[in-house]
This record gives structure tokens, C-alpha cells and sequence, in this order.
């Protein structure tokens, strides 16, 4: 059997499988309990979420002859003639088959009964993707389907949709997952698989997954084919692009120094060894992050992902500095990340906004010191 991967073998298979969506998962079981189904669900919420994983279990579960907890059985007549063939479900990717041709294949369909279970379940993915006429011709059986028929509809960008749809369907919205679910589930996974890791190896990915399931187990899949089976902090950097905690603070400390030249020449050192401008960008915008909370309170390092020498050091510089400097750098580098994103020449890019940052910062300091002498 060919390699299957990591967000594919471990895709949910019941509601107490799925992460970080608990309003949305308590709502539809309640639904199922007391068979209150409705005709038509939106779910939608930023990619690797759970949003079709969730679609297809509840298809399964509204059709469950003894739902376990809500979930399906997979034991039942029902289930398995599920499992083995689907034909009571239709997953309809509209990114593709966004014509109102297939809309109008659609409509004749929904008239049969299902076959095996009590509904047939249309799962529409990325149904933004539908034309105007499309969703026209949806629009009639949306709102009036057959009694047996049940729409979910799943999207990443909900503001595409005509309100028209929107005011048909019980809405959903699926939240970014937080990095401690994301780093515990990911931590189960790696014992499953024998693989051992260190924290801040696993708080690296969950991090780099930005919320999404789905893309922190791709990532965590690239680190495992290049470490194997000892998934170590450094590792995950390399294959990330990240930069060292190290490499940070020393080009931190050059900013808030205020020595452009300095700072340029560390910039220079880590775009020369191949550092995306835009990934290094943010990762200083992440490093100052978490400048800004050690220099909040005493009991703030729980917040911050950083091995104890590094954390030490940056505790260190945290107190020296005030907050009002640490935002300025943070402010200063957010505003770039767009037109990083998109110049023909980002490495000039940041360095003019690190300049800037450093310029402003002087500026500052003088008009506070005249201040100081005026009130003298």
C-alpha cells in the first residue's frame, strides 16, 4: 500500500476525533439527539479547520441507525453500506463543477429517495466557487428540498456568498485551532508512530500551522521524512526556514541599539544564507512578540516558545527596554508584510523598513530628551 499522509491517515472519523470546534460539535450532536435536522448547514472558517471532516461525519451520523455520542457507529446496516459505498452521500467539489448545468443535474436528483439510510446528504466544498447562475438555479431547491435531503455547504470565503444562500442555512463558523491543541494532538500522533521529539520541536510546527490542522501535519510530515524518528528543534527549523533564536536576538539587539549599520549587516548575513525576506520579517515581528510579553509582567514566559538559554537572553533584553520601543519595532514591520509579499525586491524592502524603525526610534529619544531639559 503507497505512503499515505499524516493529515489523510489521521482525518477525523467522529465528532471526538475533531480539535478546537466544541460550540460547533455540542450544536450538531444536540441536533442529532433530538433529531432536529434541518435542511441546510453552512460551514465556514479558514482552511484545515475540520469543515468537510465535520460534514462528512455528521452525513454519516444523521443517517445512523444508534448513534454513539452523536458520532456514527460504523456498526449498523446503515454505516457500512456508508463506508463501503456512499450512495447516500455526494461530495460535490464546486471548484470544479461550478457550471449551473451540474447545479441542474443536482436539482433532478434530490427527487430520488436515498437508498440506504433516512436522508441523502450533499456536501458542497468551497461552494463560493459556484457561478451566478449556479447559485440561482440552487437557490429554489435550497429552500424548499425534498423532506429526505439535506444540504451542507462548506466555505473559506463566506463573504462571496449571496445573501440569498446565507439566509437559507443554519451558519457554522469554524474557529483557528490554539497551538496547545494543536501541539497535544500532534504529540499523540508522534507516539503513535514511535517518534520521539523534543517540546520545542512539536511547539515549533504547532505554531507554523497557524491554526490549521491540516497544514501543521503537512508540515510535521516534512520534518519527520528529513529527522526520522527523532524529531529535534533544530531539524524543524531547517526544513521551516526559520530562524535561530540566537540569529534573532542578535540582530534584535543591533535594532535597538539603534546601529543601522550593525543591523544591516546581520540582515544581509541571514538573507545570504538563503532566509525568505517575508519569513524573516515575520519571524521578528515574532521574536519582539515575545519581547513585548516578558517586558508585561514577571510570570509571562509560559507564552513564549524558546529554549531556556535563548529565553534567558530574551528575558534579559526585555527588561532594559521599554514597552513603547517594542512595539514601535513590531508596528513598523507589520506594515511591510504586504508589499514584502509582493515587491520585486523584498530585501530592500525590509531593510528601508528596519532603517526606518531605527530612524524613528532616534527621533524619539531626542524629542524625550528635550522634553526632559525644557521641564529642568
Amino acid at each position: 500500500m503507497s505512503y499515505l499522509a499524516l493529515y489523510r491517515k489521521y482525518r477525523p472519523q467522529s465528532f471526538d476525533e475533531v480539535i478546537g470546534q466544541e460550540p460547533v460539535i455540542r450544536t450538531l450532536i444536540n441536533q442529532i439527539s433530538s433529531d432536529k435536522i434541518s435542511h441546510a448547514y453552512l460551514f465556514c472558517g479558514s482552511r484545515g479547520t475540520g469543515k468537510t471532516s465535520t460534514a462528512k461525519i455528521f452525513a454519516r451520523a444523521i443517517n445512523c441507525e444508534h448513534p454513539v455520542n452523536g458520532s456514527p457507529c460504523n456498526k449498523c446496516d446503515a454505516c457500512k453500506n456508508q463506508l463501503d459505498s456512499n450512495m447516500d452521500i455526494f461530495e460535490i467539489d464546486a471548484a470544479s463543477n461550478n457550471r449551473v448545468e451540474e447545479i441542474r443535474d443536482l436539482r433532478e436528483n434530490v427527487k430520488y429517495p436515498p437508498v440506504h439510510g433516512r436522508y441523502k446528504v450533499y456536501i458542497i466544498d468551497e461552494v463560493h466557487m459556484l457561478t451566478d447562475s449556479a447559485f440561482n438555479a440552487l437557490l429554489k431547491t435550497l429552500e424548499e428540498p425534498p423532506k429526505h435531503v439535506v444540504f451542507v455547504l462548506a466555505t473559506t470565503e463566506v463573504h462571496k456568498l449571496p445573501a440569498t444562500i446565507l439566509s437559507r442555512c443554519i451558519r457554522f463558523d469554524f474557529s483557528l485551532v490554539g497551538i496547545k491543541e494543536l501541539s497535544a494532538q500532534l504529540k499523540k500522533i508522534l507516539t503513535g508512530n514511535n517518534i520521539k521529539y523534543e517540546e520545542g520541536a512539536v511547539d515549533l510546527i504547532a505554531r507554523a500551522g497557524e491554526g490549521s490542522v491540516r497544514d501543521m501535519l503537512s508540515i510535521a510530515d516534512m520534518c519527520i521524512s528529513y529527522s526520522g524518528a527523532n524529531l529535534t528543534y533544530e531539524s524543524v527549523l531547517k526544513v521551516i526556514g526559520a530562524t535561530h533564536k540566537a540569529e534573532l536576538a542578535n540582530l534584535a539587539k543591533k535594532i535597538i541599539a539603534k546601529d543601522i549599520v550593525g543591523a544591516i549587516a546581520a540582515l544581509d548575513d541571514l538573507v545570504d544564507t538563503g532566509k525568505s525576506p517575508l519569513l524573516l520579517s515575520k519571524d521578528l515581528i515574532e521574536y519582539f512578540r515575545d519581547l513585548l510579553i516578558l517586558a508585561s509582567g514577571d510570570d509571562t514566559q509560559k507564552y513564549v516558545v524558546a529554549s531556556k538559554e535563548d529565553l534567558a537572553e530574551m528575558q534579559s533584553m526585555a527588561k532594559t527596554e521599554n514597552i513603547s520601543k517594542i512595539l514601535k519595532v513590531i508596528e513598523e514591520f507589520s506594515s511591510v508584510e504586504q508589499e514584502l509579499r509582493y515587491s520585486v525586491l523584498p530585501r530592500l524592502v525590509l531593510e528601508v523598513a528596519m532603517i526606518k524603525c531605527i530612524d524613528e526610534m532616534s527621533n524619539r529619544e531626542r524629542i524625550e530628551e528635550l522634553e526632559k531639559k525644557i521641564k529642568g
